[in-house]
């Protein structure tokens, strides 16, 4: 199913992060703004467990389990769990505001595989 380790999708390529210092466990990866209307690939991060932080706009987190779609709708002061090799996306549906939001990874590169389909 992975079509792909090498390259992030174009949306992806288009979100902005202010990289961050490891420390041990989670690297924590900065602050990444996503654009009005975008929306990942679907994709997993391998290993790497991801947490991530709403800090503005209301970022919606796609993700697949046994066929099962769900959608997490949030908001700001809201966190996600991303756990490995879930497959997922990421969707900001506003069509005039920023998604901000902080990620932090227990691995220290940022792992990408695209997938066809959750």
């Amino acid at each position: 199913m992975a079509s792909s380790e090498a390259a992030p999708s174009s949306a992806t390529a288009a979100i902005v992060s202010t990289p961050g210092c490891s420390h041990g466990g989670w690297d924590p990866d900065g602050e990444a703004h996503v654009a009005p209307a975008l929306r990942s690939a679907d994709h997993h991060n391998g290993e790497s467990e991801t947490g991530i932080y709403v800090v503005s706009g209301h970022p919606v987190f796609v993700s697949a389990e046994d066929g099962v779609e769900t959608r997490i709708e949030t908001g700001p002061g809201d966190y996600v769990y991303v756990p490995p090799f879930v497959p997922h996306r990421e969707e900001n549906p506003s069509l005039d505001e920023d998604a901000v939001v902080i990620l932090a990874r227990t691995t220290q590169e940022a792992i990408v595989i695209n997938l066809s389909t959750l």
